[in-house]
């Protein structure tokens, strides 16, 4: 049976893809048969890092010309890695159907190898919480960037939330109990894992203790990107506490990656860095990953979890759902700092940022806007 590690980040720019390629020809040239797949559906760009022409041979085609899901697996230039491609150019791919959705699972776990790497895209879309939650061992790629901090953190709350509203389904006493709760948007900005556990129990225990029993099963991994300075890695540990004591949740942490300028150089070449410059610090930071991956004893949810079951019907519309996600990540924050992940200042740092950015956005707006009129005048006066 493969065991399928997917990898996500909160947010963009962190290095998922980076690690995504590199881990899987590392684990190739240590006799592993993998396969990488791209889907960061809508921007798939994964065939750039590892310098793999996409073809015609993808996950855009297979939707749409109803291919042999064999025959999309393509081989590359590495020792034991073969290729999914996605396809950026196909539309509606991010928003796929839910026959779609459990189709591709079901083609996923039944591939032949020793690990299949699912390069997912930034965000929490309910997609990549499912794919994310097909194992429980998956991998969060995160910085120590404030905001690449709190990303990563509501990334594995969604998760959990994710994997929460997956158990308990619709009819059942815990799924009342968490619908009224999540109708109270104070409630919802101070909810806390372990003691929603508590009220669950009272009203639904059998449900309850099969949460807890996939909770105890869900151990998602974390990779600390772009650090400059070894003090930046004591993040991960701070994540690693907020977890727990607010989310009941027991992450690893699986290493870091020191920034490092040559991953432009190998990004330019169309080469994966631990073929570029193996021994680099970047390329052993990866290979010590890989040899943690090897080491580790893997891990599956019970066979009667479906992450896939749960369709969209947490939010009634997207007025009810942008209000839901303010307070999920005002959540986040509150957690953030009051466990010490995210201290005032650097809190106080971000929103300043922030700041600046919407100003430049203005000023880039009334810019364009000024040079709209102009042309318009200009059209009349011809």
């Amino acid at each position: 049976m493969s065991q399928i590690i997917p990898i996500a980040s909160g947010k963009g720019g962190v290095g998922k893809s980076l690690l995504s390629a590199n881990l899987a020809i590392a684990l190739g040239q240590q006799g592993k048969k993998v396969v990488l797949v791209d889907l960061d559906l809508g921007a798939s760009n994964l065939h750039l890092v590892i310098g793999q022409h996409p073809g015609t041979a993808s996950l855009g085609s297979w939707f749409t010309e109803k291919s042999d899901f064999k025959d999309i697996i393509q081989p590359t230039d590495y020792q034991n890695v073969s290729f999914i491609a996605g396809d950026s150019q196909i539309p509606d791919l991010t928003s796929l159907k839910h026959v779609q959705k459990i189709k591709l699972i079901r083609n996923l776990k039944n591939i032949d190898c020793d690990y299949v790497i699912l390069d997912l895209g930034a965000g929490t879309h309910q997609f990549i919480l499912d794919m994310f939650l097909l194992s429980p061992q998956g991998i969060i790629v995160s910085a120590p960037a404030v905001t690449a901090t709190l990303n990563g953190y509501l990334f594995l709350k969604n998760a959990v939330f994710r994997l929460l509203y997956t158990t308990f389904k619709r009819g059942t006493p815990g799924r009342a109990y968490l619908d009224q709760i999540k109708s109270d948007s104070k409630a919802m900005q101070k909810l806390y894992i372990p003691q929603l556990i508590q009220g669950l129990a009272k009203v639904d225990p059998n449900t309850t203790q099969l949460f807890i029993n996939r909770m105890q099963q869900f151990r998602p991994r974390l990779v600390m990107n772009m650090i400059e300075d070894p003090k930046d890695a004591d993040r991960a540990q701070r994540i690693k506490a907020s977890c727990n004591q607010y989310l009941g949740l027991e992450i690893e942490y699986l290493g870091l990656m020191f920034r490092d300028m040559l991953q432009d150089k190998a990004l330019a070449s169309q080469l994966p860095v631990v073929v570029y410059k193996p021994q680099s610090v970047l390329g052993q930071a990866i290979y010590r990953i890989a040899d943690k991956v090897i080491s580790t004893q893997p891990h599956f949810f019970d066979s009667d979890f479906d992450p896939s079951e749960v369709s969209g019907d947490n939010f009634q519309n997207a007025e009810e759902e942008a209000a839901d996600d303010y307070n999920f990540k005002l959540s986040g924050i509150d957690d953030l700092v009051s466990g010490g992940s995210l201290t005032v200042g650097e809190l106080a740092e971000m929103i300043k940022t922030q700041q600046y950015e919407l100003t430049q956005l203005k000023k880039e707006n009334n810019l364009l806007k000024s040079k709209l009129i102009k042309a318009t005048q200009q059209g009349f006066k011809i």
